[in-house]
């Protein structure tokens, strides 16, 4: 008989059905798949995959993830107790969630008393009723239950009594996970421990049975305590934390913390907190690394931008932009580092903005396979124009792509794939669709040959990157490859009216990487046409480097 280490967490996922309750976020049939997939991957145990009779969406996945199962979660579905007065085996939404077809179950009940008097309209007698017969139901169809006790903070901080009352039926109904809500969020963690605490001293004098027959604590087995928080207070992480501290054995939470209002417990924070702070076993160590590209695949295929300055998995949340803070950590990474930022599958970055000094050049350098000396008159250089630069409004820090360019040009080592030879941008306004078609007109050389192209784009940047993309295709293939994520416009001197210096901001992509470049001019279009251009120049470099290390 094995037995489970007393460090060992149970991690439950519920980014496919929480976490879609955010607001903007939502997902196909097809999304939800991948992210089980990849969740599944990161050797998440439990993964909560939505309301199965619900909406057809979640029938579909169900049905889908029987054709190709996981490789060791536990998909469950979810779903909440019979409605008052009914009886769990006429329950049609039950009959749903048998048809899912799996072999974890999870039961969400009332604990607040004031819910159950004032939103499900019944008595608390009942109530209690509708928590047992839908679990033991459950359970003699051959299904483990993960019992979820919603608004249970709110409800034992106004009723203990009866909010104690609603788990021991779960218990005795026979779910062997009692999960404690933080349904509202504003629950502090001290109040988490000490609730919890109390709850593990109390539940020593209960007896448990199964139908008829009573048995004591010892013939039958008290379910185990786990914990869902939400983030109203700021708090959905601590509050996780705080009760694994006392004695929760299961943790439930969202990828990079979706989910509705402020959001839930951010996986992406507790499992690090948990695994390299307090030494709890959650995941594998080759699976920790993953979790980094595991937030920002999620927050792909959900279409959001990423938190960039998120704990453990952000882009800066091991950047460094400070002098005295950048010299430090290439000393020692400790100076400035919790962790190694490896160990999260992230890694550290130089920013270099005005603030910057030769210690963020030198490191930038090397990040990019040169050396420079900080005697080199060229690293001086480099500061002085970057400097510069920053001052006339374009900003390095927000695109490190734009200044590895500067760099590679400012020592001789900067290829000119192509030359924009000039290009002009038509706009109509189409009243009828409300939107603005364009057409853009570049000429562009490529080894010494002048090429003529055209494009219309929903908008004069998208024609303008269209145009450039259909002249140098035949030139560069792997430009089809490459795609504009994000563009963002910035106006410098508002004051100065239309006049004004604008700063572009150009995110491109090649499906593995990405990067930002910028422009700055009085004109939109010309700032968005410096941007976009180095964004392409830039994909090319990436593609050669990365070829000629493959072939070395």
């Amino acid at each position: 008989m094995t037995t489970t280490p007393s460090n060992q967490l149970w991690l439950y996922d519920t980014t496919l059905r929480d976490g879609t309750q955010r607001e903007g976020l939502s997902v196909s049939i097809e999304d939800k798949l991948r992210i089980a997939h990849r969740l599944d991957e990161l050797g998440i145990p439990f993964i909560e995959g939505g309301w199965p009779g619900a909406n057809p969406k979640d029938v579909q996945f169900f049905w889908q993830l029987q054709e190709n199962p996981l490789k060791q979660a536990e998909i469950v579905p979810f779903c909440s107790t019979r409605r008052p007065y009914s009886t769990a085996a006429e329950e049609p939404m039950l009959q749903a969630i048998l048809s899912a077809g799996t072999r974890w179950v999870t039961i969400f009940g009332k604990s607040w008393d004031l819910h159950v008097i004032e939103g499900l309209k019944t008595s608390l007698e009942e109530n209690l009723a509708m928590i047992s017969d839908t679990i033991a139901y459950l359970r003699s169809q051959g299904r483990r239950v993960i019992y979820d006790a919603e608004h249970w903070f709110d409800g034992y901080k106004r009723n203990p009594d009866y909010a104690l009352q609603t788990i021991k039926a779960a218990a005795i109904a026979g779910a062997e996970w009692l999960v404690l809500c933080d349904t509202n969020g504003g629950t502090l963690p001290h109040e988490i421990s000490q609730i919890i605490k109390n709850i593990l001293l109390g539940t020593g004098d209960w007896e448990l049975g199964t139908g008829n027959t009573e048995k004591t604590l010892t013939q039958s087995p008290l379910p185990q305590i786990g914990i869902h928080t939400h983030n109203d207070s700021e708090m959905a992480v601590a509050n996780a934390l705080a009760a694994v501290m006392v004695g929760a054995k299961m943790v439930q939470g969202t990828i990079n913390g979706y989910g509705e209002r402020c959001g839930n417990a951010n996986l992406c924070s507790v499992i690090p907190n948990l695994q390299l702070k307090l030494g709890y076993s959650c995941i594998g160590e080759h699976q920790l690394n993953q979790l980094t590209e595991t937030s920002r695949f999620v927050s792909e295929v959900v279409n959001l931008a990423p938190d960039e300055h998120a704990p453990y998995v952000g882009r800066s949340a091991f950047a460094h932009k400070g002098g005295i803070h950048v010299s430090a950590v290439e000393r020692n990474p400790l100076t400035y580092e919790h962790i190694q930022p490896e160990q999260v599958g992230n890694r550290r970055r130089i920013v270099i903005s005005e603030q910057s000094g030769l210690s963020n050049i030198l490191a930038k350098a090397r990040s990019l396979g040169m050396e420079l000396d900080k005697n080199d008159p060229q690293a001086r250089q480099i500061l002085q124009r970057m400097k510069e630069l920053e001052s006339e409004g374009y900003q390095f820090e927000a695109a490190e792509a734009s200044f590895a360019l500067l760099m590679y040009e400012a020592l001789g080592l900067r290829e000119q794939f192509f030359e924009v030879k000039g290009f002009q941008v038509h706009c109509d306004l189409v009243e009828v669709k409300e939107t603005t078609n364009s057409l853009a007109t570049v000429k562009v050389g490529v080894n010494g040959i002048n090429i003529l192209e055209a494009a219309e784009g929903n908008g004069p940047v998208a024609a303008l990157d269209d145009a450039l993309r259909k002249a140098l295709v035949n030139f560069y293939p792997q430009i089809a490859d490459f795609e504009l994520t994000d563009y963002k416009v910035r106006i410098l001197n508002g004051n100065t009216g239309t006049a004004a210096k604008t700063r572009a901001l150009v995110e491109s992509g090649n499906g593995q990487q990405r990067w930002t470049t910028v422009g700055v001019s009085t004109n939109i279009l010309e700032a968005s046409y410096q941007a976009v251009v180095e964004g392409l120049e830039y994909g090319l470099l990436l593609h050669f480097q990365a070829e000629k290390s493959l072939k070395i």
